[in-house]
């Protein structure tokens, strides 16, 4: 079975360079661009000095005109040039598509490696448990290198959920989703979801998206202090309007309940989500169907519902924090 068949739906694409390959860690980099006057040659330059296998280069539809020189000179890069404007999680998804390392490691632009990054010692510790853990976030400080607030916890208010940020003060806490998409991924645990929903768009929305159908299938997401980066940018602003991500999120994360072994999206749920999605009657009930019908092929992925996780959410980050690093 799929496991979401509208989430890793690829678009066009062209590939220039990355013929050869760096290395042989196991670890690869997937490097979204932000725009802005960074160094693209420095950023390569810190990427093969710290060992990554390829360098996966995501420039969207902008015109580079010097992707022959850069490719000339760094042949592991693969750069990915697509022909529409995509979501982060999109090119995400585009890249892990392109790459056969069984760890990928995205970063911005405008993040810069801690000098002692290696890609074989990360390899080492996270694949020893064959990559099973979906996602990993690494420590991040600003340009003054203070440490941001990367963890999220997710909290029921007014029936509804928000996402609190926390700071990373331990080995191993949990967090409900990769802070700005940045993370150490397993690409098996990966495909296995489905990666980011291409349907949802407002990258608030997208992430949690993520992060709660991870959990709810059984992934998990947690941090490190092994591995540290610095953000050179001002922190994006997260847009977490009710838009119509919004209600894709809801119908499909959080209106599901988990009974005997599976998951289920009982009709009761509908008034609620007439109320929460604003939509009119006849397109509510359209799209409470459509991802009935979602909910119903996924039902045996599930192993929990939404209330569940954030109820349980504070006693399973001390069980994990007391058990310590399970790499």
């Amino acid at each position: 079975m799929s496991t979401i068949p509208t989430t890793f739906n690829i678009p066009s694409y062209t590939v220039v360079g990355g013929t050869e390959r760096a290395a042989s860690t196991g670890l690869s980099a997937v490097l979204l661009n932000r725009g802005g006057p960074y160094s693209r040659r420095g950023l390569f330059q810190a990427l093969e000095k710290a060992g990554f296998d390829y360098i996966v280069s995501m420039e969207g539809k902008r015109e580079h005109y010097d992707l022959e020189d850069l490719s000339g000179r760094f042949p592991f890069v693969r750069f990915i040039l697509t022909k529409e404007n995509l979501s982060p999680g999109e090119e995400i998804n585009l890249a892990a598509s392109e790459l056969l390392s069984p760890l990928f490691f995205v970063l911005w632009n405008d993040y810069r490696l801690f000098n002692g990054i290696n890609a074989q010692r990360i390899s080492r510790l996270f694949l020893r448990n064959g990559a099973s853990r979906i996602c990993t976030v690494p420590v991040i400080q600003n340009s003054r290198f203070e440490v941001l607030h990367t963890l999220t916890s997710p909290l029921y208010y007014r029936n509804t959920v928000k996402a609190l940020p926390g700071l990373p003060e331990k080995e191993n806490q949990p967090s409900l989703f990769p802070h700005d998409w940045v993370g150490i991924y397993g690409r098996e645990a990966f495909l296995r979801i489905g990666g980011f929903d291409r349907e949802i768009k407002t990258g608030h929305w997208q992430l949690m998206d993520f992060g709660f159908r991870a959990h709810l299938w059984g992934e998990r997401i947690h941090s490190t202090q092994l591995v540290r980066m610095v953000y050179d940018g001002g922190a994006p602003p997260a847009d977490s309007t009710a838009d119509g991500s919004y209600r894709l999120f809801y119908l499909k994360n959080l209106a599901p309940v988990f009974r005997d072994d599976h998951g289920h999206l009982p009709l009761r749920r509908f008034p609620s989500c007439l109320a929460k999605t604003g939509w009119d009657l006849l397109t509510a009930w359209e799209e409470f169907f459509h991802e009935r019908r979602w909910v119903k092929e996924n039902r045996s992925r599930f192993r929990s519902d939404a209330r569940t996780i954030t109820d349980l959410w504070e006693s399973a980050a001390g069980a994990d924090e007391n058990g310590g690093p399970d790499y």
